[in-house]
This record gives structure tokens, sequence and C-alpha cells, in this order.
């Protein structure tokens, strides 16, 4: 068996450039249950910007914001509206990664650089991906702070209450047409990852629009990354209108996972998250589709949440509605009880679901 040349523990962090990260921080606290950690800014020293570090179960979020008109945190925002910068990825050795992937023909973004302080050393370096997103590698065997050197320790007065949310399972990625195929080889090619799955526009399409989508993993499997392009249709695509309003390729979605959706979905909409609806008719036949199900199926469909089977086990999952502005970002709640799989069962009635809020947008 070929030795893996990118080995990764994990997803370190999402960093997500946005306007204001201060009303963004607490948005992801008071609504999604993250708890603040740590922070730097000006009163830490950084005079250009400002960023805070939540965490819930194995998530950590980084949410920066420019505190000048022309830097390119400002330029980024202006461009594509909040949304993420960098998809990190906790590694035993950052310098190595970014040697590999570079001699594999990464482009440079930032090359190793150690950060220290009184709690150690951190190590990382980045490279581009699809549009403006980079990976980051963070080592960070030698550290024991709150998050990297240069970023203090928060302890708030208020610590909101956790709603189960346990890990990142995946990140999907929209990129241009015709542009699928070449960042699957991208991560195959540069960073050793498998192809998991393909779906094609019969897979992914209602009576107006259509979308393909590959799924690449690493190794260990612990890295998902779908990424998706549009596909000719009657009607503008939920990828193309992305596209429109990106301004490019980025990161569509990320689906965080929980083992009780019930409780993490209910906890959402009573603290005012919006979701995509399914009309209820999806759960007239749904059970004879996925057949048995540990969950009282009146209970999902109180709450809209999707249900599929594969081979190994069936997975339980919702979609949010756009969480800023622009119909750019959204995510994904999921519980995989076994099921390995995406969801195929459910993509066309998620996307009619789609296609009616681009309607009342007037993006369809």
């Amino acid at each position: 068996m070929e030795q893996d040349f990118l080995p990764i523990n994990g997803t370190d962090y999402i960093e997500f450039y946005v306007g204001n990260a201060k009303q963004t921080a607490l948005f992801y606290q008071h609504c999604m249950g993250f708890e603040l950690v740590a922070y730097a800014g000006p009163e830490t020293g950084v005079r250009d910007r400002a960023s805070y570090v939540l965490t819930q179960g194995k998530i950590r979020f980084v949410l920066t914001t420019s505190l000048q008109p022309n830097t390119p945190i400002a330029q980024h925002v202006a461009k594509h509206g909040d949304g993420v910068k960098v998809l990190a990825l906790w590694v035993e050795d950052a310098d190595k990664s970014f040697r590999e992937t570079v001699a594999r023909g990464a482009a440079p973004a930032s090359a190793p650089e150690t950060l220290k302080d009184n709690f150690g050393e951190v190590v990382v370096s980045s490279i581009h991906t699809y549009g403006d997103t980079w990976h980051t590698f963070v080592e960070r065997k030698n550290y024991t702070g709150a998050f990297l050197p240069g970023y203090q320790p928060v302890k708030t007065s208020w610590k909101p209450e956790s709603i189960g949310l346990k890990y990142v399972d995946h990140c999907v990625g929209n990129v241009e047409l015709g542009k699928m195929n070449h960042w699957v080889e991208f991560y195959e090619k540069v960073m050793g990852f498998n192809l998991l799955i393909t779906f094609d526009d019969k897979d992914i399409s209602t009576e107006y629009s259509a979308l393909m989508s590959k799924v690449v993993s690493n190794g260990n499997g612990y890295i998902k990354f779908p990424i998706n392009e549009p596909a000719a249709g009657k009607k503008k695509s939920q990828i193309e209108e992305y596209l429109d309003f990106y301004k490019g390729a980025g990161v569509q979605h990320i689906a965080i996972a929980t083992d009780d959706i019930i409780h993490t979905v209910s906890e959402l909409r009573r603290r005012g998250v919006e979701f995509l609806r399914v009309p209820d008719v999806y759960y007239d036949d749904v059970l004879d589709r996925v057949g048995h199900i540990n969950e009282d199926i009146q209970a999902l469909k109180k709450l809209n949440i999707l249900i599929d089977r594969d081979e190994e086990g069936y997975l339980l999952q919702i979609f949010t509605k756009p969480i800023q502005d622009r119909p750019t970002l959204f995510f994904e709640i999921i519980e995989r009880n076994g099921a390995r799989s995406f969801g195929k069962g459910n993509f066309k009635a998620l996307f009619e679901a789609i296609e009616l809020e681009q309607g009342l947008r007037g993006n369809l």
C-alpha cells in the first residue's frame, strides 16, 4: 500500500472573513451554541483585524474582520460577502505537508512559519484551492494554548449551552462550469485524496435545473470535500446563483454532525435559525423507501428533517437557509446511523425546496 504523503488528523479550523466579526460571533454563540474561547485584535497588539475563535465539540470556527478599508480581508468581504477563506487541516508536519503539495503542483499561499508564545509553538503553512479559498496546514503538537500564538484566551460572563454539534462531517465547494474534474484531479494528485462517489445531472436534477458533483476524501476518511458544478437545465441552477453572488468559486456549505438531530434542530429552530422546507407529502412514503428507523417519523416531520439510507445504515439531515444576505453559504446538520453516503434519495426534494427560495429572490 502506497504511503500517505499527506496524513491529516482532521479539520483544525474553518476561518470566515466577515464584515462584522463581533456581531457574527454573537450569532454563533446565541443561535448555534458555540463558545467564544480566544480573541486577537487591537487589545492583543494586532492592528489591522479582529478575530474571534469559537468552539463546540471538535469544531473550531474563526471569524475575522478587517479594521481598515483596503486590506485583503476587506477586499475579500467586498467581493464575496461573508464567506469561508480558510479550510485548515490538522497535520503532524506542516512544513512537509507544504513541500509535498507544492511539489505536486499546489500554488503556495503562505510558506511554513513557526509561531511562538509562552504555551509553545505552532507551525502553519498554506496553499491555494478553488476560488480565493486556502488550505492551511496546522501543526500544533508542541502547543498547549487556547488557539494559536497571538490569540488570548477569553472568559465570558455568559456561556452558551451546547446544542450537540460534534464535528465537521464534510465541506462542499461550488466551482465554475467545466471545473469540477479539474479540482477533483487537484485533490487526487496534489493532496493524495481518493474519489469517493460521483453524482451526475441524472442524480441531481429537477424539472428546471441540474448540477453535477464528485466527492473526494483523504486516506482515513476524516476529510471529505464534495465539489459541485452547474449542469445544463431549463433555468438557473443553485450553483449558478451561488457563483453569481459569491463572484466565483467558494465553499457552499459546511455539514456538521450531531448524535441527536431532533434535539439539535429543535434548539436551532427555537433560537431563530431558518431551514429549507420540503413539502409534507415527502413523509407519506419515505419509510417505504428507507425502511425502519429508530426515530419517531412524526417528530422528524414536525422539524422537516430528511431521511435516507445506503447499504450501511441510514442518515438524517436538514439544511439551513443561507446565513447571510447573499444566497451563498449555508449549513447542513447531519446525524449518521451507519450510513456513509450524502443523502442521494433527498436530492430532488431538497433542490426543489432551494428553487422555491431562488424563485422568491428572482434568481431562478
